[in-house]
């Protein structure tokens, strides 16, 4: 592999106008992938693997998993290393392997992903908080859908839409503590249950006969959880063009993965050694403050809400950032608008930023005025997400096969299958679903090529696929409506 990584470099990013304090360190870069990442998902997470699966499948489980996410982010350091020219990896890698259109879609499907998660974190956050706020039948928050809560998640979202026009670094630094700081109470939460754990509780019904599923079905239902929660692993990638050095990003990347993937082990297994897997699975959400509660008393559920807000609102941060770098890439390469590839004196992307912004505060609006729940839409987005992560390892095959090297190849083919196995078990049919979504980008894509100079022709594939996706709309439509 030596020879094969020698054209890594240690050179800074190559930014325009980036001087060195505005670039990012191992620290900010790992923090923003941890950030992202873990969100208000692992408080639920006791209560749905045991749902799930008893302990044994569930180790199993969370071993296929944790091999697979290993080599989508070892897929992405080598990608780092071997195409140190590439900024903005999501977007780039597509674009560089299979032309165009495939980047725009990438690039298209992660910023309309990023934005409804933004949206989801910021109505999260103020449901979380009406624990304080609703008492004796007096709702004020609610789920986080009444005009309190928008007043509320609007000012929220124009605060930190200040912040980062100020610059990704500063607000990478203080994603970097909103990041230590959700990790306090998870490991007070960690420390505690590992005190309490009885290796009984433990191996009790350790197969799951209670559960009357075969052990290879709890491994795949497990599997279907953990799916969702390593979904933010390309944040480094995103910014390395604001990376202080190019090798970080991956270091940032695999050190995040780790980090995450120790968090949510400890998480998961230390919970069914404090109560049984039956109780545990009847527990409300989130799960982990009922535990909280029986391990110090009635201030346990204080402080799990508490981490709960300061975690998502975290995830908010990282995800914001990184929902405005990608139309900013994008717009540089002639996928998006050229407006959206002005950046202001702070080196901030305030084109894009504003252009997301906007979009997550139409669709508060447009939840406050129906009152609805989009969890619909946000399945279909997340698969979206997906599709770039699958792409990441195909780039990463396609360069290994011209170099013919065999261990990159093995590498690039196990973060390929991972891929698949993500789009296979996350729904195909949300794919399908999701061409709704991708649709109207289209049009976008037409009038940026538009107002840009110098850019390739699109060749007669490309043509194809657009035509086929616009057909696949039809079908798409018909399944949603029925």
């Amino acid at each position: 592999m030596s020879n094969t990584l020698a054209e890594t470099t240690d050179r800074p990013a190559p930014h325009a106008g980036h001087g060195r304090k505005h670039l990012l360190g191992v620290p900010q870069l790992t923090a923003l992938v941890v950030g992202s990442m873990v969100g208000a998902g692992i408080f639920a997470l006791p209560m749905n693997m045991a749902q799930a699966a008893a302990p044994g499948p569930l180790l199993i489980g969370w071993g296929i998993t944790g091999v697979g996410i290993l080599f989508l982010a070892f897929a992405m350091l080598l990608l780092t290393r071997l195409r140190p020219d590439l900024d903005g990896g999501i977007f780039t890698y597509a674009k560089e392997g299979f032309g165009e259109l495939m980047g725009f879609c990438s690039a298209w499907g992660y910023w309309l992903c990023a934005v409804i998660a933004n949206v989801s974190y910021l109505v999260i956050v103020f449901a979380a908080l009406s624990i304080f706020t609703d008492r004796g039948g007096n709702v004020i928050l609610g789920d986080g859908n009444t005009w309190q809560a928008l007043i509320a998640e609007s000012a929220l979202l124009w605060i930190v839409h200040a912040l980062v026009l100020r610059g990704v670094q500063t607000a990478a630094s203080i994603n970097l503590a909103a990041t230590l700081a959700k990790l306090l109470p998870l490991g007070m939460f960690a420390v505690l249950a590992a005190i309490a754990f009885k290796m009984d509780v433990f191996t009790l019904d350790f197969k799951g006969i209670a559960l009357g599923k075969p052990v290879w079905e709890q491994v795949k239902d497990t599997m279907l959880i953990t799916l969702w929660v390593f979904i933010g692993v390309e944040g480094a990638v995103v910014v390395s063009a604001r990376a202080r050095n190019k090798k970080d990003v991956g270091r940032a990347t695999m050190l995040a993965v780790l980090s995450a993937l120790a968090v949510y082990l400890m998480v998961t297994l230390l919970s069914l050694g404090v109560v049984p897997r039956s109780e545990l699975a009847d527990m409300r959400n989130p799960s982990m403050a009922v535990l909280m509660v029986e391990l110090i008393g009635p201030w346990g559920d204080v402080i799990i809400a508490a981490g709960l807000i300061i975690s998502v609102c975290g995830a908010y941060l990282s995800w914001t950032i990184m929902a405005a770098e990608v139309p900013l890439l994008a717009a540089q390469h002639g996928a998006f608008p050229r407006v959206f590839g002005k950046q202001n004196r702070h080196h901030a992307p305030a084109s894009s930023l504003w252009l997301t912004n906007i979009a997550v505060q139409l669709a508060l609006v447009l939840i406050w005025l129906t009152g609805s729940n989009y969890n619909s839409l946000l399945t279909i987005a997340s698969e979206m997400i997906l599709v770039p992560y699958f792409l990441v390892g195909a780039f990463l095959f396609k360069v290994a096969y011209r170099r013919r090297d065999k261990r990159l190849i093995f590498a690039a083919t196990g973060a390929c299958v991972y891929g698949l196995w993500l789009l296979y078990a996350s729904g195909l049919m949300h794919l399908l679903m999701s061409v709704l979504l991708y649709a109207p980008g289209l049009l976008v894509f037409m009038y940026a090529r538009r107002g840009h100079q110098d850019i390739n022709l699109l060749n007669r594939l490309e043509k194809g696929s657009i035509l086929l996706l616009l057909v696949a709309t039809l079908p798409a439509g018909w399944f949603m409506l029925h």
